[in-house]
């Protein structure tokens, strides 16, 4: 994928899609993404989109963690500490 098709928005389908991916196993976190996509949804992007999936990986504590602040990147999971994962912990943050 080039760089200007991952600045696009994502369709319906791959939103759909990582709607349902983003579902939680814990109150806390369901709230921070039930936030984040009534803000967000409407202009995320695939570069955004991806971001997103890969924070979903995480287990539910590392990832409330990080929303909390209480945790930063770097001590979760290295590779996850780049400009495009920090971008969308601070939309799910709402810091933005």
């Amino acid at each position: 994928m080039d760089t200007h098709e991952l600045d696009l928005p994502l369709d319906e389908r791959a939103l759909s899609k990582l709607r349902w991916r983003c579902r939680r196993g814990t109150l806390e976190n369901d709230l921070f993404i039930e936030r984040f996509f009534r803000r967000f949804g409407a202009t995320l992007t695939t570069r955004q989109g991806l971001a997103l999936s890969e924070l979903m990986d995480l287990s539910d504590n590392d990832l409330l963690d990080l929303q909390l602040g209480r945790q930063a990147l770097q001590q979760v999971d290295a590779t996850l500490d780049r400009a495009d994962v920090v971008e969308v912990l601070g939309m799910l943050r709402d810091k933005l």
